[in-house]
């Protein structure tokens, strides 16, 4: 299985031909550094929660017209995508097949934002490998402690290093992804990588680098 971090919390998962998307929100392509038409290949994809840096709406309608793909969300996100006249399979609980992918949604908190609602959330279970939070570190999380890869949101208003390692230690993954970083300036989301990857390393967990729009890993 490969994962493509495409800025921010967009990934890519490709396995067996098939590709899934997560979460192409407006970080990924304010910059033209991402495209819609990289995704011309994406038959699924999933909106975690309604926040403009996990759902680009134009963007959206642009990668679904490239094949119909289809779009997995909760209820709040159809609603909102039903007024931009796009269709959503909600599926806001429990396992899911999408061809080669099993998937299992989890109801999430969003982490406490200021002065704002928090939006209906789910968290991601992929092919028992990958656990994606989306933005939250919700205690009912942590029945997935030991994953092997751990999506981790490493930088946000609602975040400190601190608050960072902490579930990341709770959670023991033996490798995390970072995202939740497109905000930061190039120099500064490699800074905190710097902090983050020995931290890691000394407790045993891979801290894979991704800060280029297109940076790949790989699990077997």
């Amino acid at each position: 299985m490969r994962i493509t971090k495409y800025i921010h919390s967009c990934l890519l998962f490709e396995l067996d031909g098939q590709q899934i998307l997560f979460d192409p929100g407006k970080f990924s392509f304010n910059e033209g550094l991402v495209k819609p038409e990289t995704f011309k290949d994406v038959s699924v994809v999933l909106i975690t929660h309604d926040h403009p840096d996990h759902l680009d709406v134009e963007a959206l309608q642009k990668i679904v017209a490239l094949r119909q793909a289809v779009i997995i969300s909760n209820r709040e996100v159809a609603a909102k995508l039903k007024a931009h006249g796009l269709t959503v399979q909600i599926h806001e609980e429990g396992p899911l097949d999408v061809g080669a992918f099993q998937l299992l949604a989890i109801p999430v908190q969003h982490e406490a934002i200021l002065d704002s609602s928090l939006p209906q959330m789910t968290a991601w279970l992929v092919n028992g490998q990958v656990l994606n939070p989306a933005d939250s570190f919700a205690h009912n999380l942590l029945q997935f402690a030991g994953v092997e890869l751990l999506v981790l949101p490493v930088t946000a208003p609602f975040l400190t290093e601190l608050v960072v390692a902490d579930f990341a230690l709770k959670m023991r993954p033996k490798q995390i992804l970072p995202v939740h970083d497109g905000y930061l300036k190039p120099f500064f989301v490699e800074q905190r990588y710097d902090n983050y990857e020995p931290f890691f390393a000394k407790h045993g967990i891979v801290f894979h680098r991704l800060a280029e729009p297109g940076a790949a890993i790989i699990l077997p």
